[in-house]
């Protein structure tokens, strides 16, 4: 483990990810995000279980987008495949990579599909009052699997632009957008009822 550590770092240092003016833009967006379901925590503080749960859910999303306007900074998800890729070398299945990265990026998906679902199911009695948020965190998660996958095909496409926006803009975007929006909206609800 400390050769894997030792290999990755000598490869990665902490910096800036995307010090352009649209990365961040999002880190902003990421932050308003996580701000706005903070908010959205504390608006709800009625003791019956559906505010429980909604309070539940805007704090797990809040730590969320904090997490990723972090990372979209530091670029830790570069970190992780670093060592991914220095764990494969010492471990003599580099030429295997592709089989495993494939494994792992079904194992996200799965993973991601089984988180929202489940956050579905505990919010069945809110569902309709948090949906969009969790749609929005569902575009996140798609976005993030995309990131994970790190195909050399993958990264070229969501490098290019399209009636002059980038790709990655279109893809990364509308999901912490949906949900500062939507925990914007319920706050605004649960203070004026």
């Amino acid at each position: 483990m400390i050769t894997t550590l030792k290999c990755a770092f000598s490869q990665w240092s902490p910096g800036l990810g995307d010090n352009s003016a649209m990365g961040w833009v999002t880190v902003l967006v990421y932050l308003a995000a996580a701000i706005l379901a903070a908010r959205a925590t504390k608006a709800m503080d009625g003791p019956e279980p559906d505010a429980r749960r909604e309070r539940t859910f805007w704090r797990i999303l809040s730590l969320l987008l904090f997490f990723l306007a972090i990372n979209k900074q530091l670029d830790l998800q570069t970190l992780f495949t670093t060592i991914g890729r220095c764990n494969a070398r010492l471990m003599g299945w580099y030429d295997m990579r592709e089989a495993v990265q494939r494994g792992f990026i079904l194992a996200v998906a799965v993973a991601a599909v089984l988180a929202i679902g489940l956050l579905a199911l505990l919010l069945r009695g809110i569902l309709g009052r948090v949906w969009p948020a969790l749609l929005g965190i569902g575009f996140v998660s798609g976005f993030v699997l995309i990131r994970a996958a790190s195909f050399h095909d993958v990264d070229g496409l969501i490098g290019t632009w399209a009636m002059g926006i980038r790709v990655n803009w279109l893809l990364e975007l509308p999901g912490p957008t949906l949900v500062a929006i939507v925990a914007a909206h319920r706050r605004r609800a649960v203070l004026a009822g």
